[in-house]
């Protein structure tokens, strides 16, 4: 497949608009639910996103690395290639911790490009030396030992007492690694786990293997319909087995990115994705196909140059809340005041900054898009 695909643009797109949405609210203690994280077992529409990106970077993998080996590229020559360009994300997100304090005792060393990169940097030889029955396999094989470790091993919590299987927060098998290996180094807010901690970059990794299996099924010389029935049909079967498995063994759940929740919000990402691919490639030129171009046309442009976005986005929001107008009072707070007192309920004045603040970033994708500038790593 050597055209590029509309469909993954504008999904990736909506992923990144939706994370600039959730990321950026005007109170964090105001907030619709469905723009909040579970509080740990569950999955609301914030949950959907982080898996999304992982997905997304999976087709992307199968399709560009797909293309270059057909042109002859050696494989070891793509393999060295990939991994830097992990390197570089998981450096970028480091990056991203140290401002503004630059504190090497306090830095945060997991977070949402480190395990980005991390899990590129894994897949890559999955991808470039494995048939998409063996990516399958590794999939599999990820999943059912993720989950026997989270079972069996025995840790300590942080209070030192030991026990086996617990999944409560800080508690369990992956908590317990990264304390050993982060202390200090871990999320702020719990300071004893982390979301985006080593252990669970496994399962992590199982999500972009899911998407490199899309890819595949891309690619083949199939009716453009057929593909996107089997991709909803997919999406339904992983639903009900993110559904079935998280109410037999570890229940769906995003910090621990445990195998139901691979598996849910896998099929959540074949759903929309193949809506995505049936509207915008599937369809025959002219018709539904250009009316439905032309309405996405916004989320194509944000999906142009996500990962820059994300980055820029992280940086912009770090220093709103860093740089102090006064005693009190930061930049953001000085630009959010106006929609407190605006008469709006406070959840809505919250939502409101966060609408600001994704079409502030459209205006930065939209004038890169309007250049023809697509900043990749």
């Amino acid at each position: 497949m050597n055209q590029r695909l509309a469909s993954l643009d504008a999904f990736r797109g909506f992923t990144i608009a939706a994370m600039l949405l959730v990321n950026n609210p005007g109170d964090w203690g105001h907030l619709y639910a469905p723009l909040a994280h579970a509080k740990w077992d569950g999955c609301t529409f914030t949950d959907w996103i982080f898996p999304f990106f992982v997905f997304i970077s999976g087709i992307s993998m199968t399709i560009s690395l797909g293309r270059r080996a057909g042109l002859g590229d050696p494989r070891s020559s793509l393999l060295a290639q990939t991994v830097r360009r992990g390197a570089v994300i998981v450096a970028i997100g480091l990056l991203l911790n140290f401002i503004p304090a630059f504190d090497l005792a306090q830095i945060r060393i997991p977070g949402v490009l480190q395990r980005l990169g991390l899990c590129t940097m894994l897949v890559a030889p999955l991808v470039l030396y494995c048939h998409w029955r063996g990516q399958l396999a590794w999939l599999v094989g990820l999943l059912v030992v993720y989950a026997l470790v989270q079972a069996l091993v025995p840790v300590p919590d942080a209070q030192g007492i030991w026990h086996t299987g617990s999944l409560r927060p800080g508690e369990d098998v992956g908590a317990w690694l990264d304390r050993t290996l982060m202390d200090g180094h871990l999320w702020r807010s719990s300071k004893t786990w982390d979301p985006e901690g080593l252990l669970s970059t496994l399962p992590a990794v199982a999500s972009q293997l899911a998407g490199v299996l899309v890819g595949h099924w891309l690619a083949y010389a199939r009716d453009p319909i057929e593909k996107t029935v089997w991709l909803l049909v997919a999406g339904l079967v992983l639903l009900w087995a993110g559904q079935v498995l998280g109410a037999w063994s570890m229940p769906i759940n995003k910090s621990l990115w445990s195998p139901a929740y691979v598996l849910f919000t896998a099929g959540w990402a074949c759903l929309l994705f193949g809506v995505c691919y049936w509207l915008l490639d599937a369809q025959p030129d002219g018709g539904w196909r250009a009316l439905a171009t032309r309405y996405a046309t916004p989320l194509v442009i944000f999906g142009m140059n996500a990962l820059f976005l994300f980055a820029l986005s992280g940086l912009i929001a770090k220093m709103l809340g860093y740089i102090q107008l006064a005693p009190n009072l930061t930049l953001k707070g000085w630009l959010y005041a106006p929609l407190q007192t605006s008469g709006l309920a406070p959840v809505n004045a919250s939502l409101a900054f966060a609408l600001l603040f994704v079409s502030g970033m459209y205006c930065v994708a939209w004038a890169l898009w309007r250049k023809g500038y697509f900043l990749k790593v």
